[in-house]
């Protein structure tokens, strides 16, 4: 979240970054309670000053033989009046609070203004899409005549947005899974983690799931939401540590399953793996300093293009615009990968670097080299989503008569080298 008091020092800053966001949101009342809130906490002392100096007038007047019951009286009053104000004082912080939860991120300058993923610019793009002479097949057709895509069980067995995979189309997947995990560990130095799959409701606070998004989450009968996405435990790996500035930039990447309830598709990609309640995802998370922020977004970026170079999968690169960048973002690239079948390019990755948000939320800091503490700056990425990228294999490596060629980097994953399709 941001800070109270730079909302209070950038009024116009705060005020201009809502319009950009194409939000409507009034901040007044924020500062009316800022100012109540200061207010009552000056209350608060003089009433504690009184007491305390009441506590060292008792003794010494019983001492000298005074009469102290007034004294004592008033010592009575304060301690009532204090609770009471220490009450207003809880109950002003928490509405602070949740004003504080509901104000976004400040975006980056240089993100184009717009309202939707229309307005969102290429940055630049890779490869050429492939030229088939017969018309390609959407990966859902493409599995199901291969036998090994059945969203029929996946239904029967879990209901809407479940698929079951089976033979060479798992192994596929687990192959694409193992070999992100190898690129990024190997080649970029993220620390490969294995994190839990469930996590209490101040984790996802933490991130900025909650309280905004929570009808995207999935929550358990003991409390416990689980994950949409492997950022939420990664990140909170440094939730309320000291960090050493000589340790950041820290870097960390998970293959993880993600659980979403997708409560805003209603009727959206309902064919198919493009949008399920449940899929892997690899999922990349920085942790540096401020100065390092902005070229590590880059590098992850970088690291998240490698994956569909090495597959060689055709890709564009988007800047989002002020009013499709997400919640607590400063600044986020989509990488979008083509699908022949759709004859369209399709989101397979976000990375986004949140500045200080979540480590206000986090209270995660450094220790810089002049000893003095300061908060952390954060990013994530996909790297990649693994159900949307053995999409992209599906359909840009289908041959005519519905079977698949595996690219050549995850041969050595997979053992074989296409899979067997049928007559069309």
């Amino acid at each position: 979240m941001l800070s109270l008091k730079w909302i209070r020092d950038h009024y116009d800053q705060v005020e201009k970054n809502l319009s950009r966001r194409r939000m409507q949101l009034d901040i007044n009342p924020l500062l009316e309670l800022d100012t109540n809130r200061r207010a009552q906490l000056q209350r608060l002392q003089s009433l504690q000053e009184e007491r305390n100096t009441l506590a060292k007038q008792i003794p010494e007047s019983k001492k000298q033989g005074g009469d102290v019951s007034a004294l004592v009286d008033r010592a009575n009053s304060l301690k009532v009046l204090i609770s009471k104000e220490e009450e207003i004082g809880k109950d002003l912080e928490g509405h602070i609070h949740d004003i504080l939860c509901s104000i976004p991120n400040i975006v980056a300058s240089e993100l184009p203004d717009g309202k939707s993923e229309e307005d969102n610019a290429c940055v630049r793009s890779w490869g050429e899409p492939p030229v088939f002479d017969f018309k390609p097949l959407t990966h859902e057709v493409l599995g199901t005549q291969l036998g090994l895509l059945k969203a029929e069980l996946g239904a029967q067995m879990s209901g809407s947005r479940f698929v079951v995979l089976q033979g060479k189309l798992a192994k596929l997947e687990r192959a694409l899974g193992q070999f992100m995990l190898d690129l990024h560990t190997q080649a970029y130095g993220y620390q490969e983690v294995s994190p839990p799959l469930m996590v209490r409701p101040e984790a996802a606070f933490n991130v900025g799931q909650l309280p905004k998004f929570e009808e995207d989450l999935f929550k358990t009968t003991s409390g416990h939401y689980l994950i949409s996405t492997a950022e939420v435990p990664l990140t909170n790996l440094v939730a309320g540590q000291i960090l050493s500035e000589s340790s950041l930039p820290l870097r960390f990447a998970a293959l993880t399953p993600c659980f979403r309830s997708e409560a805003g598709a209603a009727g959206k990609d309902t064919k198919g793996m493009i949008r399920l309640h449940q899929f892997y995802k690899v999922e990349l998370v920085s942790i540096t300093t401020p100065q390092q922020g902005k070229d590590e977004h880059e590098r992850m970026l970088c690291a998240a293009e490698e994956v569909l170079k090495r597959l060689n999968l055709p890709y564009r690169v988007m800047l989002l615009c002020s009013g499709d960048v997400g919640f607590s973002s400063h600044k986020t690239y989509d990488v979008e990968v083509w699908l022949p079948g759709q004859n369209a390019y399709r989101e397979i990755s976000s990375c986004s670097y949140f500045t200080d948000y979540q480590a206000r939320r986090l209270n995660t800091r450094y220790r810089s080299e002049h000893d003095s503490l300061e908060l952390v700056h954060t990013l994530n990425g996909s790297g990649l989503a693994v159900g949307r990228t053995l999409v992209a294999v599906l359909e840009n490596y289908q041959y005519a008569d519905g079977s698949i060629k595996i690219p050549e980097a995850l041969v050595p994953y997979t053992g074989f080298h296409t899979i067997e399709g049928v007559l069309a």
